[in-house]
């Protein structure tokens, strides 16, 4: 059941939940999340430096290790979990709920970031499962999977928030742009297209396109 999303564009936001209390819950301030992640994200890396269970550079190598790992994990959710094939009622209601909305109603910046109750409980899941595998290892890990998750933030943000800069990172603004509005089976990655590049995503050049000079809205 294909969806397209780039004619169902509104300048309203959608409602989830006829609960006020519940609705609240699936928004956030982008400052919020931010704050909870890279602060989170600090703290775990001067702990694991103040326990000097590993060396000193080993923390700094585990913490790009996190880092780039996140972006693997941020491809996968998005392409298999936020755009899962929709072939029963209920997948269409769990996909619009997790990442349709967002597609439907893209200027809405409350639904920039994940609502922060999830993205704890999922980033508190795989700080117990990379401790678990890899020890004292994983609390620099975990550090910059964190702090890959805030940059996450900030890019994704940004792209539907303002223009487009007038440098390299512009091409994240169109490659963005592309998965929303022309090819949503494309442009997975959002803070890299490194992972399309690996897995065949990369979206199709469209003849005669021109650059975006405004927000992704």
């Amino acid at each position: 059941m294909a969806m397209h999303y780039s004619k169902m564009r509104s300048d309203k936001s959608s409602r989830l939940f006829k609960s006020e209390i519940l609705e609240s819950l699936t928004r956030t301030h982008i400052a919020v999340p931010l704050t909870v992640f890279y602060g989170s994200a600090l703290a775990i890396l001067v702990y694991s430096f103040y326990l000097g269970a590993i060396a000193p550079w080993s923390n700094l190598y585990l913490f790009v290790g996190g880092l780039l790992t996140f972006t693997l994990i941020e491809y996968l959710i998005h392409r298999f979990a936020f755009h899962i094939k929709m072939d029963t009622e209920a997948k269409v209601r769990f996909q619009y709920f997790v990442h349709g909305a967002h597609h439907a109603f893209p200027r809405d910046k409350s639904r920039l970031a994940m609502p922060p109750i999830a993205s704890i409980l999922l980033a508190v899941g795989f700080f117990a499962l990379y401790k678990l595998i890899m020890g004292y290892h994983g609390l620099p890990f975990t550090a910059g999977s964190l702090s890959g998750y805030a940059i996450y933030l900030c890019i994704h943000y940004s792209i539907h928030s303002f223009r487009p800069p007038k440098n390299a990172l512009k091409f994240l603004w169109r490659h963005h742009a592309m998965h929303h509005f022309k090819q949503p089976d494309a442009a997975f990655g959002v803070s890299s297209p490194l992972w399309d590049l690996v897995f065949n995503t990369m979206p199709e050049k469209q003849p005669n396109e021109k650059p975006s000079g405004t927000a992704l809205k």
